[in-house]
């Protein structure tokens, strides 16, 4: 194995900084993993990539990038539990202190203590060849999924199935989603999955709402304007509205369209990040009964349940990506997610070697 290896850097003003780093030697409870895909997460670019917005112990600290990686243990420290070299894992990837009550329930994301760090945030991510991780934090992938696939478990794919499991999808449920990046992506595969009866999809963007129809995804999609709450309230049964909405947008205009279009005794979850919101209580929750859902990430079980899910359902997240590059072509991947005009963009390694 090789001394030194190259690995990503975000300085915060839209680049990417390649820096030679020595390959880390696992220690006690720790593994080395060969990383094989590593996705790029939208809170990346708006947090990392463009500027550092973080303050305090949860801002980027000058770490190899990349939160969303996946592949294969190569090397183990001492007092191993239950991992070995070969195996294929995901890494959730906030690394927790594990003892307080939120990382007891499996929510690391949650964890306020000063221990905590997030993998390519406070700690060194997956945009380099090697990782190094803790085997609290790592989730088996199954044979059946692909390392890509698997990378866009960890927090994408992660995130959607908690907001979905918050308000339950079932074959009774029409369901809207608003904001058609990764994120409402996976939203629609996840939710049709889950045996939703209709889905429709909307995004301000024409290039995201192609991809949603190219892979089939939804039964309509538009691109938003001023008469699309109309348009969306014709495609439910009857014009009544969804019996679920789900807004990725993190806009204050999709948060208000997700809303006003949720149906009677309905429920709505907010997964994107950042922004505001305004809406008139009474006429738009209060009379129709509707319940809105807060939702960040999710926990670590249910992580190992979305993966087994995933490989019943037969889908494949990997599906969503739309370009793909390598370690070398780094800085083309971030400028390509930042222009917002794509699916999910992954930088891998040995092409997909399962």
């Amino acid at each position: 194995m090789c001394e030194k290896m190259n690995a990503a850097y975000l300085p915060g003003n839209s680049t990417v900084e390649m820096k030679d780093v020595e390959i880390p030697t696992p220690g006690s409870g720790q593994v080395l993993v060969k990383t094989k895909s590593s996705t790029i997460c939208g809170s990346d670019i708006r947090a990392i990539y463009r500027e550092h917005l973080g303050k305090g112990p949860e801002a980027y600290q000058n770490k190899v990038a990349g939160h969303e990686p996946c592949g294969q243990i190569v090397k183990c420290g001492d007092n191993m539990k239950r991992f070995k070299e070969g195996d294929r894992v995901i890494l959730y990837h906030i690394s927790g202190c594990g003892v307080c009550n939120d990382c007891r329930r499996g929510y690391m994301i949650s964890c306020t203590s000063p221990s905590r760090a997030a993998y390519g945030w406070q700690r060194d991510g997956g945009m380099a060849p090697y990782i190094l991780a803790d085997e609290k934090d790592c989730v088996l992938l199954p044979d059946e999924l692909t390392y890509t696939d698997g990378a866009q478990v960890a927090c994408g794919f992660g995130t959607v199935y908690e907001g979905l499991e918050k308000i339950g999808i079932c074959g009774n449920d029409q369901v809207l989603v608003v904001g058609l990046g990764p994120v409402g992506l996976a939203a629609l595969m996840l939710a049709k999955a889950m045996g939703a009866t209709k889905l429709v999809g909307v995004d301000t963007i024409e290039e995201r709402c192609q991809i949603a129809k190219d892979l089939g995804l939804a039964d309509a999609v538009f691109v938003s304007g001023p008469d699309t709450l109309d348009k969306v309230i014709a495609e439910s049964y009857g014009g009544k509205g969804f019996e679920r909405t789900v807004d990725c947008s993190g806009h204050t205009l999709g948060r208000q369209l997700a809303i006003r279009a949720t149906r009677q005794w309905g429920k709505n979850v907010m997964l994107g990040e950042g922004g505001t919101v305004e809406f008139n209580p009474s006429p738009d929750i209060i009379h129709d009964q509707i319940t809105i859902y807060g939702s960040w990430v999710t926990n670590i079980w249910r992580m190992e349940e979305l993966v087994e899910r995933i490989v019943r359902w037969g889908i494949h997240p990997e599906d969503l990506v739309t370009h793909r590059f390598t370690i070398d072509e780094v800085d083309k991947a971030y400028d390509l997610m930042d222009q917002g005009k794509c699916g999910k963009v992954a930088v891998v390694f040995d092409e997909e070697i399962k």
